[in-house]
């Protein structure tokens, strides 16, 4: 498995979320909203330092991670993270690899 993050994605969390190099960002499963990968589960993330870190990538300083713990989500897909312009919003794609 693994995470991609556009550059547009990327400077979004640097705009919007005021990441910098030396942050950590993780990614984890919330218990509702709904996911193409997981009925009654979506995804989130918080800035926070890692613990059992199962998946990472890092862009200019910055970490993006999921824990082994929320593996289960993902069922064999990579994560793939985009931003929408029109909707100023990230978008999350689950492909098969």
């Amino acid at each position: 498995m693994e995470i991609v993050i556009s550059n547009q994605a990327l400077k979004w969390f640097k705009e919007d979320i005021g990441l910098k190099s030396g942050d950590t960002l993780r990614f984890y499963t919330q218990i509702y909203g709904n996911s193409p990968v997981q009925k009654g589960y979506s995804l989130a993330f918080t800035v926070e330092e890692p613990v059992k870190v199962a998946v990472s990538s890092q862009m200019d300083g910055i970490l993006f991670y999921i824990e082994a713990d929320d593996l289960w989500f993902f069922d064999g897909h990579d994560l793939h993270i985009e931003y929408d312009e029109k909707e100023d919003e990230l978008e999350y794609k689950y492909v098969k690899p």
